[in-house]
Formats: C-alpha cells, structure tokens, sequence
C-alpha cells in the first residue's frame, strides 16, 4: 500500500526535524540526523512495483530506534519516546504488503528461454 511508503517518508523527516521542534541537543539529534534520511529514502524507493522488497530494509532501522535510547543513553525523556514510537511505527508500516501490478525480474534467466 502505498499510504504505508509515504507514511514512512513522513515519519524519516520527522526524525530529522524532531531535534529543532523538541529541542534536544544530543545523541538523539545525531542518531535522528542519520537514521531519519535512510528510513525516508528506503520507504521512497520502495513506492515502485519493481523495489518493493527495499521496505524490508527499515527493519533494522526500526529496531535500532527502540534500542538507541539505551545503547546511546539519551537524557532527555521526548527523545526516547519520539524514537521509541517512530520505530514502532516504522517496523509496522515497513510490514504492510501490496499487491504487485506487475511481474518484475527473472534475472540472466530470462534471455536463455
């Protein structure tokens, strides 16, 4: 579903923005710069029949944002629930699957027959 890839994006600039709007100044604000802008590109290229497996790929990303609170130590309380949310958020949507259009693929295999 495509509401589901776009839902992502929004949640990846909201990672990135959340250090501005929340005022935190810390790891978190370093883990959102980085981790926001891959969950956003992976959740865009994924809107595209042929690249739809690519939502997959912020699974991990989801998972980091529920550990990073502890593994980075954040001192400040909306960082953690921000990131805590958001990668429930992200793992939820990067699960949600749609009906491919078209058949995409099929490799080298595909000139031999």
């Amino acid at each position: 579903m495509m509401w589901a890839r776009i839902l992502n994006i929004m949640i990846g600039i909201w990672l990135m923005a959340a250090p501005g709007i929340l005022s935190y100044e810390t790891a978190a604000a370093h883990n959102g710069h980085i981790v926001g802008p891959v969950i956003a590109t992976f959740a865009t290229i994924a809107c595209w029949d042929a690249t739809r497996n690519v939502r997959l790929w912020n699974y991990p990303l989801g998972g980091w944002l529920l550990l990073a609170p502890w593994i980075l130590s954040y001192d400040y309380s909306l960082a953690i629930v921000s990131d805590m949310l958001c990668g429930v958020l992200v793992l939820v949507f990067a699960s949600v699957q749609r009906k491919s259009t078209g058949k995409y693929g099929g490799g080298w295999r595909v000139l031999w027959k």
